[in-house]
């Protein structure tokens, strides 16, 4: 994580010509977040809004529209890819490696929440699991163990991507318009990002560790039955 916000940092103070940057960004921009999808290691948070601070400092007024628009449509095609292959999975006797990989990332209580949360809200559950970070595996594997059609899926993921879209390239905004050169604004836009990251995961560990365990609650009665 640490090397990716270096080169992306890096790579803005060396920006080529602003032709040269739409010529080359948009497709790169599509690409990678189009693996990071598939493949959830990649900051796709991150480069979505550093390059929404390239873009703010655009003279063309269609270039933040254009990072929007690559980036809802290539988070949109890399989960519909990833929903696909694990379908697969789910329909297979022996399962598959991206369905064992979607599991391996989940823990049996948050994909007991996801389920939980997704009984209830039906289909508008996936628009937070994209928002919320770390949301969305659980919240796909969940769909995926209740055998949702991958049309009902496609279409609730797709006001998911553009809401996530939306979010993070505002993100890219305020730090592109806090300094005056687009370096600066990447460093403020990356900061933003991993802040946003390390919340939900730093109050999930501060509420696990704050909680009485099962085991303290269920000694107390048992002493009194056997005197």
């Amino acid at each position: 994580m640490i090397l990716g916000v270096t080169g992306l940092v890096t790579a803005v103070r060396e920006l080529p010509p602003e032709s040269t940057q739409q010529a080359v960004g948009y497709p790169s921009l599509f690409l990678l977040v189009a693996l990071g999808a598939l493949v959830p290691v990649v900051p796709t948070g991150a480069i979505v809004s550093s390059a929404a601070v390239v873009a703010f400092h655009h003279s063309s007024p269609f270039s933040l529209l254009y990072v929007f628009l690559v980036a809802a449509s290539a988070a949109l095609l890399g989960d519909t890819a990833l929903y696909w292959l694990g379908q697969r999975g789910v329909r297979s006797r022996n399962g598959s490696r991206w369905l064992a990989a979607l599991r391996s990332r989940v823990t049996p209580d948050r994909l007991a929440q996801a389920q939980e949360r997704l009984d209830t809200h039906q289909v508008s559950v996936l628009v937070l699991s994209r928002l919320v970070p770390a949301g969305r595996i659980p919240v796909m594997l969940a769909c995926l163990l209740a055998e949702m059609p991958l049309r009902r899926f496609v279409r609730g993921d797709a006001a998911a991507c553009l809401a996530w879209a939306a979010t993070y390239q505002l993100i890219g905004i305020l730090g592109g318009s806090l300094f005056p050169e687009p370096w600066q604004g990447v460093v403020a836009a990356v900061g933003l990002t991993v802040l946003v990251s390390a919340v939900p995961a730093l109050w999930r560990r501060i509420r696990g560790s704050g909680a009485p365990s099962d085991r303290g609650r269920g000694e107390a009665p048992s002493g009194h039955q056997h005197p």
